[in-house]
């Protein structure tokens, strides 16, 4: 089963975004879905409860939601906190294992696993940074 899934890049906009999904565009919504357009990387609720006016309840909530309609993917990394981003094109992510920062990796990974529809991939190991202060 194919899943619809919102796309950013083709002129669309928050309000587009939630017009698209037939959803109600609440002051909440607004605002997570705001952080997360213009987030240059993953997020976790950690990173974002600074940042908004609602409770951990109407976060999740709303995250869910999110989920559920395709706007936004999301990921567990090994610091064991989940991270969520717009849902852009399918691509990979790395996560240091020193100094925990989420890259999103824009390099094409080209592998086939004929039969299997893969959604997300998550790369370890240390980060540009990490791998030259241990050399």
């Amino acid at each position: 089963m194919q899943l619809s899934r919102i796309i950013i890049g083709d002129g669309l906009n928050i309000e587009n975004i939630v017009k698209k999904k037939n959803l109600k565009l609440t002051s909440a919504r607004r605002e997570l879905l705001e952080i997360l357009f213009y987030a240059k990387n993953p997020l976790s609720y950690e990173d974002i409860k600074e940042n908004i006016v609602m409770d951990k309840a109407t976060f999740y909530r709303n995250i869910i939601k999110f989920e559920e309609e395709n706007i936004i993917n999301s990921f567990e990394s090994n610091d064991k906190k989940r991270y969520f981003e717009i849902f852009q094109q399918p691509h990979p992510h790395f996560v240091c294992s020193r100094c925990h920062n989420i890259e999103c990796i824009k390099e094409r990974l080209d592998f086939n696993l004929e039969g299997y529809l893969v959604e997300n991939i998550i790369l370890k190991g240390l980060c540009k940074v990490c791998n030259k202060t241990s050399i």
